[in-house]
């Protein structure tokens, strides 16, 4: 059976995460083994990156309608759910989510091409599977990690980054060859990191190997070249391939960061990846916070009257912000948020912490969608957070209940 649990990305404050034994699901036919390792902003007839407005004087479409139709999906804002929910447990409970993420990890020994065989077979394996679920499949590519994170040594390592290039290009053949669409999140907290880390937080003044690849040949041997060289990889090698950037407000104001992000050729991608908050917030609030839940100060419980901080209403103005600040029009995609119940008691339990994500953002679902959201996708940031496995099926009656209002509308 294959299997992979991968959690990461917050914020800068933490390690990676690395393989752990729950997964997506059994798939047929694989061989080898598994890895171990706000206000509303205008623009919204834009698009970037190809999901496009209407053409020959037709009337513009929405970048968030005009991408949920090319995924083939009816015309609201997407549910899914990332990994750490398997499709055995979403079957068990009758859950049928439009969207299911899943990491792709490491470069080198170990890494994702390696869990399966032939290499990369891991991609087919997983989207087939996600696939016949009725969901479209979603990869959240993590390879710069593989040194650390926050090590960014490799960037001029023609070894690694040869072997880097050739995992990209694997993932795009795979993708290119099931001939339908695929959702890519490219890159979590590396491009704070970069920001923090490059002269004048300026990409392009960051070298690393890029104009070596021939589909790169043009671009500069930058941060910022190899953000546009993923993108431009993936229009020739896999056109039916949407892809994101994350940004990380940790490094800067929203306008810094579109300024950051636009230097990456984010603003050349088919969507934003908004990360909302990626542990639940009882996690960080009891005395003793697990690892995986220290290193930052409170409050962390969100407020859903949206008027003490933090709350829903500033979360999506700063995304509103950035979405701004980036240009192109670009629609949203809410990415790794958390899964908790809610409570009036602080903390909780390992598995079993607070949180109020998931009520608030499936009870205020056309909030998102009057913001640009196409997606929002839930999913546990770490190996003691709650899934719908923990949650008493919180997840499964409120995605239920907003299927059953008709879904909030695309704008």
């Amino acid at each position: 059976m294959l299997s992979l649990i991968l959690f990461g990305c917050g914020g800068g404050n933490g390690g990676t995460q690395g393989g752990g034994s729950a997964g997506l699901i059994g798939l047929a036919g694989s061989s080898g083994s598994q890895g171990g390792n706000g206000a509303s902003q205008g623009g919204d007839s834009q698009s970037g990156g190809g999901t496009g407005a209407t053409g020959g004087g037709a009337s513009p479409v929405a970048a968030s309608a005009a991408l949920v139709a090319k995924l083939g999906k009816p015309s609201r804002v997407l549910v899914g759910l990332g990994t750490g929910n398997t499709l055995a447990q979403m079957q068990g409970q009758d859950i049928h989510p439009d969207i299911v993420d899943t990491y792709l990890v490491g470069v080198g020994a170990g890494a994702w091409p390696s869990w399966n065989s032939p290499d990369g077979a891991y991609v087919t394996y997983t989207a087939q599977a996600i696939q016949a679920y009725g969901a479209i499949p979603m990869f959240t590519l993590y390879q710069m990690t593989a040194n650390g994170e926050g090590n960014l040594s490799g960037l001029n390592d023609a070894t690694f980054m040869n072997n880097y290039w050739a995992q990209v290009r694997l993932m795009y053949q795979r993708i290119a060859a099931l001939g339908t669409p695929v959702l890519i999140n490219l890159e979590p907290d590396f491009w704070g990191f970069v920001a923090a880390q490059a002269p004048n937080r300026d990409a392009t003044q960051m070298a690393a190997v890029v104009n070596n690849q021939s589909e790169c040949g043009g671009l500069p041997n930058t941060a910022g070249g190899l953000g546009q060289c993923l993108v431009q990889m993936g229009r020739q090698i896999a056109p039916k391939a949407l892809v994101g950037f994350p940004p990380a407000f940790w490094s800067g104001t929203p306008a810094a960061v579109g300024a950051q992000m636009r230097a990456v050729g984010a603003h050349q991608a088919d969507f934003i990846v908004a990360q909302t908050s990626d542990r639940d917030a009882g996690c960080r609030e009891v005395p003793s916070p697990p690892a995986e839940c220290t290193g930052r100060s409170g409050p962390f419980y969100w407020d859903e009257s949206n008027i003490a901080s933090p709350n829903f209403h500033e979360s999506q103005s700063q995304i509103s912000d950035y979405r701004a600040a980036l240009g192109n029009g670009l629609p949203i995609l809410w990415w790794q948020t958390p899964m908790g119940v809610p409570s009036a008691t602080p903390g909780g339990t390992d598995l079993h912490y607070r949180d109020n994500h998931v009520n608030y953002m499936l009870r205020n679902t056309q909030e998102y969608g009057d913001t640009h959201t196409f997606a929002i996708v839930f999913s546990p940031g770490g190996a003691v957070q709650t899934s719908i496995s923990t949650d008493g099926g919180q997840f499964a009656r409120l995605s239920g209940q907003y299927l059953a209002r008709g879904g909030a509308t695309l704008k």
